[in-house]
């Protein structure tokens, strides 16, 4: 179920659409992830990510050995390839040396529980 969201979070999100109601950008990364966006921006310091990207709202991340990530929640593609879905997000953010053996990007020992939450984070950069 890796990667897969649950039923609820679906039919909830899929109803808030369709009824015109469109959720904030930040409702929208929780429900979409299952993540907590408060928790994603702390692992975001855990894991040094500001030591390689530039990322919005996170003090200090102004770096540019990997790409910036603003606007990353409306990109089409991760990694250069990888369609952005919740699922491909949280796979990229915990085995980018899987997706693609040739990026630098280390694997960093990301939980399950800290990949959604960074996805949530990443999710409200719009």
């Amino acid at each position: 179920m890796r990667g897969e969201l649950p039923p609820f979070v679906v039919v909830v999100v899929a109803a808030a659409l369709l009824g015109g109601c469109r959720p904030s950008a930040t409702s929208e990364a929780s429900m979409i992830t299952g993540g907590d966006i408060e928790r994603g921006r702390s692992a975001i310091g855990k894991y040094g990510c500001a030591a390689c990207h530039t990322i919005p709202g996170i003090h200090g991340a102004n770096a540019t050995v990997g790409p910036p990530l603003d606007r990353i929640a409306v990109r089409s593609y991760l990694a250069g390839h990888l369609t952005n879905s919740p699922g491909n997000m949280m796979k990229w953010i915990q085995h980018p040396q899987e997706v693609d053996p040739k990026n630098v990007m280390p694997n960093m020992g990301v939980t399950d529980e800290d990949a959604r939450d960074i996805a949530a984070y990443l999710y409200t950069l719009r």
